[in-house]
């Protein structure tokens, strides 16, 4: 009788081609593309860029807005809530229990979101 393959089989040759791939990869960026792309090394191209602005300042010690902080922390808490009610709602019929302590969550970020946007939390200049 023969004997079946094993059922590690798949991963291990998903792993040695993602090893070769790897391989490949590195020893081709090496050797090729210096032949395919010229070394045209100017000041501009030197230069730090970043997210589409160029740095105004030279050196890490630059002073933020405390607005881009708060924007920060709402974003953070609104994308939370995202994470916690996707779950719940794609489950709601299994989870009709979890009704009434989703809707005093949902209530609880609802009276911060009032209270953020009262404060103008989501002007970002005044």
């Amino acid at each position: 009788m023969a004997h079946p393959a094993s059922p590690f089989l798949p991963i291990l040759i998903l792993l040695l081609v993602a090893a070769v791939t790897a391989i490949a990869i590195l020893v081709l960026s090496g050797k090729v593309l210096p032949l395919l792309k010229p070394n045209n090394p100017q000041e501009a191209k030197l230069r730090p860029y970043e997210c589409g602005v160029a740095p105004l300042q030279a050196g890490a010690r630059h002073k933020y807005s405390v607005k881009f902080y708060l924007t920060a922390m709402l974003f953070i808490l609104f994308d939370v809530e995202a994470a916690f009610l996707l779950p719940w709602a794609v489950n709601f019929k299994q989870a009709l229990w979890t009704f009434v302590p989703m809707l005093s969550f949902m209530a609880t970020l609802l009276v911060g979101f009032v209270y953020a946007w009262g404060k103008g939390a989501f002007e970002w200049e005044r």
